[in-house]
């Protein structure tokens, strides 16, 4: 990833906070967290209302920019890319019938796979009691 991208990418953040921070401070129909000021100048409620529309606008405006610009760098960026395809196999099928040489013939037969010296036996439950997860048979 480009030093660039990621320049960007931290100025959109701090775009993005501002543009919430100056959103908050004006003021709603309900109150909000309007600010207060001297009745004139800058700082009279018509001039930071103009102040915080004009801010809202170009903060706005600079954080669409910005987001296209990361989406044109991020497309061009992986463009040249292609998909991994490591999980294709060679087209040559095998013979029907056929076994690999690492397979046990029959797949079923347990004392092929088990270690030397196992039972290929089921272990019998050590107390007298039933299985509890066994399902009964059904009476005919």
């Amino acid at each position: 990833m480009s030093s660039i991208f990621v320049f960007l990418t931290v100025v959109q953040a701090i775009v993005a906070a501002l543009l919430v921070a100056v959103i908050l401070m004006q003021k709603s129909e309900g109150g909000g967290l309007g600010v207060g000021g001297s009745p004139t100048g800058l700082m009279s409620a018509r001039g930071a209302a103009d102040l915080l529309t004009r801010a809202t606008a170009i903060l706005a405006s600079l954080f669409v920019i910005l987001s296209i610009v990361l989406a044109a760098m991020a497309v061009s960026a992986t463009s040249g890319r292609s998909i991994e395809d490591t999980l294709n196999r060679p087209a040559t099928p095998a013979a029907p019938g056929a076994v690999p040489a690492s397979a046990p013939a029959d797949p079923l037969d347990a004392g092929a796979l088990a270690p030397a010296g196992a039972s290929s036996a089921p272990a019998a439950p050590s107390s007298g009691a039933a299985d509890p997860l066994a399902v009964p048979a059904k009476k005919q």
